[in-house]
Formats: structure tokens, C-alpha cells, sequence
């Protein structure tokens, strides 16, 4: 018995290994090319030119980062980012809260039916069969000169993610709280404001974590839905930034890289505790 657990205690160790060093390969090659933009950020323009294997700058410009500031006009795509981020975290946070409330506590015709086709939505990809009727729509009712559009569109078609994650976290909380909450005489509006929304939290920074960065790195829907450039996020103001045509510079390029990245990775180094927690916490239970 001894030998046999010596050899099972070998064995998975073995096996241990080769998992850390394959998870170890695994994150360098996803934290190399960030890493690299960073460093690239600090380098001279010629330097880039030449590349190489050598990732660190020879000499550390950071005058890239004022010309990009500057060149490019970053603070106007910047708030038109925040603005975009902000505004479909907001309401998609509002609208899946509540769905996600009602379809773990409240009984309705057609709930399970409504729920599942949310579900499915979730892993069917319909985006390239609206994409058009979308831009049609937009293009009708004037909203393809600002942001208002990708707003709603953003709104509409990532909503089954956030409320699949709110149910799932209020399944996971008793229901006793809401008979005792009715007992005293608490409406349904008032056990989810007072009750169900603090006890939420890891769902809630998980859904805004989530929308707030889909957004901000989202490329493809401002491109099709808005016509105006100065209207552009960050993610479409880095293609406007590189001209073909000329001699690009390809060190403040980098620095308004490194600024477009910078929000998404704060964000999941602040909140990853709870982002953690909101995921653990919801699908699994319900």
C-alpha cells in the first residue's frame, strides 16, 4: 500500500508539473504581446522600424505619449469611450438586474420559454445576420452621427450574459429572505432594492466588469453604426492614427495603444476578487 501511494504521490506530482508549466507557457504567450506594445511604447521610432527579438527599448522615449496625446487628439476618443462604456454599462446593468430578479423569484406564463430562448442566445451568433437590417435602422432614424446608436444595439444584443449571471447568483440566495422580508411588509420593489441588490454585489461588479470592457475594446459596431470620426472610441481612433500612405509613428502608436489597454487591465486588477466571486457564484447553482 505504501508503494502504491509513493507511486500515485509521484504520479501526480509529475502530472502537477506539466500542468504549471503548460499554464506557465500559456501566460507568456498571452502576456507577451502586451508587454511588448508597453515596451514598444518607450522606444524610438526607427527602433521599432528595425524590430527584433530585443524587447527592451535601448533608450526610453517618453515623449511617445504626449505626441500621441497631442497627434492624435486621445482626449476626445477617450471620452467618447468612457461615454459609450459607461452608458451601456449603466442601463444593461438596470434592465439584467431586474430580468435577472424576476426570473429567479416571480412566476409568470411562458417563463421558462422566455428564459430559455435568452439562453440560447447566449451561444447562437446572430450578429452577422442583423448587422444589416441594424445599420438600416440607424441610418433611418438618424443615429449613425453619434454614439446614441451603439448604445442601444450594444444593449440589446448582450443582455442574456448579464441576466443568465444575475439569476443565477439570486438563486443562489434563499428565498426565506423574501417570505420574511414580506412578512414585514416589504413589496417586491422594495425586497430587491434593500435586500437583493446589496447581497448581489459580486454579480453586479461582475456584469459591469464584463459590459464596461466588451465596450471599451469594442471595434466592430462603432465602425458600422457611427459616421462621424470625431464621434470614434479609442478602438476605432487607433486605425485613424495609422495612415498607410505615410510615415507613420509607430512609437506614440504604441502609446496610444498602451492607453487604450490600461483601463481594461486596472479594472481586472481592482475588481478580479469580485469578478472571481460573481463567476463561481452564478450558472453553477442555478
Amino acid at each position: 500500500m505504501e508503494k502504491g501511494h509513493a507511486v500515485y504521490s509521484t504520479k501526480s506530482k509529475i502530472l502537477r508539473g506539466i500542468v504549471w508549466v503548460f499554464m506557465l507557457i500559456l501566460a507568456l504567450f498571452m502576456v507577451f504581446p502586451i508587454l511588448y506594445i508597453i515596451l514598444g511604447s518607450f522606444k524610438e521610432n526607427s527602433e521599432l522600424l528595425v524590430g527584433g527579438t530585443n524587447i527592451l527599448p535601448s533608450h526610453w522615449v517618453f515623449s511617445n505619449y504626449s505626441d500621441a496625446w497631442k497627434q492624435a487628439n486621445f482626449a476626445t476618443y477617450t471620452m467618447n469611450s468612457i461615454f459609450l462604456a459607461l452608458g451601456v454599462m449603466t442601463i444593461t446593468l438596470l434592465t439584467s438586474t431586474m430580468s435577472g430578479y424576476v426570473f429567479s423569484r416571480r412566476n409568470f406564463r411562458g417563463k421558462e420559454l422566455l428564459y430559455s430562448l435568452f439562453v440560447a442566445f447566449m451561444f447562437i451568433n446572430v450578429g452577422s445576420v442583423s448587422l444589416r437590417p441594424l445599420f438600416e435602422l440607424a441610418v433611418k432614424l438618424h443615429m449613425n452621427k453619434n454614439l446614441f446608436s451603439v448604445i442601444l444595439i450594444s444593449v440589446g444584443t448582450g443582455q442574456a450574459t448579464y441576466i443568465f449571471l444575475c439569476r443565477g447568483f439570486v438563486n443562489s440566495l434563499p428565498k426565506e429572505l423574501d417570505e420574511a422580508a414580506k412578512i414585514d411588509g416589504c413589496s417586491y420593489w422594495g425586497i430587491f432594492v434593500n435586500i437583493m441588490l446589496p447581497l448581489i454585489k459580486p454579480a453586479l461588479v461582475t456584469s459591469c466588469i464584463f459590459s464596461f470592457i466588451w465596450r471599451w475594446d469594442d471595434f466592430l459596431s462603432p465602425l458600422l453604426y457611427v459616421s462621424k470620426s470625431s464621434k470614434y472610441p479609442v478602438s476605432l481612433a487607433l486605425k485613424l492614427f495609422c495612415d498607410p500612405g505615410s510615415t507613420s509613428d509607430y512609437g506614440a502608436m504604441f502609446a496610444m495603444a498602451t492607453l487604450s489597454v490600461l483601463p481594461a487591465i486596472m479594472i481586472f486588477l481592482f475588481f478580479q476578487k469580485y469578478l472571481v466571486e460573481g463567476i463561481a457564484s452564478t450558472g453553477i447553482k442555478g
